[in-house]
């Protein structure tokens, strides 16, 4: 069950989870408080099922509050903490070149930028696959033809969170953001400083989990 919890009642959590099974009277003397202070938090908290009591035993948490705090902590991160370096080319790059790129940098998206190093266009592996399907010239053919241009590209921005970003890859069913910074406000011109993809979601859940 999930209720909003006060300060005090998060921190009593992360003791339990720490220290569990651990008995009220410790849990008081961690918060440097007494046990009749703490009562109605461990009820409240016993009642909703975020805590297990047994006698001579103490307090721990329910499998079911373990995820509840690991996902809310995956809430919580931010975009900025988990961006990787984006892969960037001019908008003029051939195909050709473009395909050597995504592969030799190992990666499933490129971001198009023009002369001034702005965002302008993405490219996907399957963009590439397409225009070099029955295409002899890929050397004449420019990156800028195929791509996506704005402002049909889905952004993401350092300061939004990884669950945000998440949702984005899900409802737009793609596999890589752009982590852009506005040029000048209500410009809609982006510099691209980074980039998030799915496979930084799952790494950044798993390394949550096993901490």
């Amino acid at each position: 069950m999930l209720i909003k919890l006060t300060k005090r009642q998060e921190e009593i959590l992360e003791i339990v989870k720490t220290a569990g099974p651990i008995t009220g009277k410790d849990i008081a003397k961690k918060l440097s408080l007494t046990r009749a202070t703490l009562r109605p938090d461990l009820t409240i908290l016993t009642m909703s099922g975020s805590l297990e009591a047994r006698p001579r035993v103490g307090y721990y948490l329910n499998e079911e509050t373990e995820i509840n705090l690991q996902v809310a902590k995956f809430t919580e991160q931010l975009v900025k903490d988990y961006k990787a370096h984006p892969i960037v080319i001019q908008k003029s790059t051939s195909v050709y070149d473009g395909i050597v790129q995504i592969f030799l940098e190992d990666v499933g998206t490129l971001y198009a930028v023009d002369e001034n190093g702005y965002l302008v266009g993405v490219i996907s592996r399957k963009d590439l696959l397409r225009a070099a399907i029955g295409n002899k010239n890929l050397n004449d053919l420019p990156i800028s033809v195929i791509m996506t241009r704005m402002p049909n590209i889905v952004t993401t921005r350092s300061e939004e969170t990884l669950l945000e970003a998440a949702k984005k890859l899900i409802q737009n069913r793609i596999d890589s953001l752009p982590v852009v910074r506005e040029v000048d406000k209500g410009s809609s011109t982006y510099e691209v400083i980074g980039r998030i993809t799915k496979t930084t979601i799952t790494r950044a859940f798993l390394e949550m989990i096993e901490r």
